[in-house]
């Protein structure tokens, strides 16, 4: 099942490695993951749409949180959430098909970013199975190709974030020994 994980961490080489690695060596497929710097650049927010059994859920957010560069990992998949993506989507179709094509894309809000004899270039944003429709039905009027970015949220719960100062650079390595046991003597 889909879980949607919203992670806030430290703008730096290796971080998003460290998170991925986390999820592949424990066989978990990402279905969707992106990653961007906030309003402070030295933090990214990353969102990731993991296929895992639901009941693991915790114990994933317990693992990210302990990762160095990971300042909150938060789990958003039963939260108040808004979760958007993105499709930009390419379609030939005659000239006699344009219209309605232009009629479909306005009840889904998508607007037209290229036009040419051949067909047009679609923009539309919204939650993922929005998306998925509106591909099913731009398929049935010619060959198409699609582009799609990956979910972004926000969470819309009013929680205060707690967050651990970030790490200087030379205690990294410091970190990371003491959360694989490793003992310095």
């Amino acid at each position: 099942m889909l879980q949607t994980i919203s992670l806030l961490m430290e703008n730096k080489p290796g971080a998003l490695m460290r998170v991925t690695g986390l999820l592949s060596a424990r066989g978990y497929n990402i279905e969707s993951l992106t990653v961007a710097r906030t309003l402070d650049p030295t933090l990214s927010r990353m969102t990731i749409a993991v296929d895992m059994e639901p009941s693991l859920r915790a114990l994933l957010i317990k693992q990210m949180n302990k990762l160095i560069n990971v300042l909150q990992a938060t789990d958003l998949t039963d939260s108040r959430a808004v979760l958007r993506e993105m499709v930009l989507l390419r379609v030939r179709a005659s000239m006699e098909a344009r219209a309605a094509i232009l009629k479909e894309s306005e009840i889904f809000s998508a607007r037209v970013v290229d036009s040419s004899v051949e067909g047009f270039a679609l923009e539309a944003t919204g939650d993922p199975e929005k998306l998925d429709e509106f591909i099913d039905v731009m398929r049935s009027y010619g060959e198409i190709e699609v582009t799609r970015s990956g979910m972004v949220a926000v969470s819309l719960e009013s929680k205060k974030l707690h967050l651990a100062p970030p790490i200087p650079a030379g205690a990294e390595a410091s970190k990371l020994e003491a959360r694989n046991g490793v003992i310095n003597g």
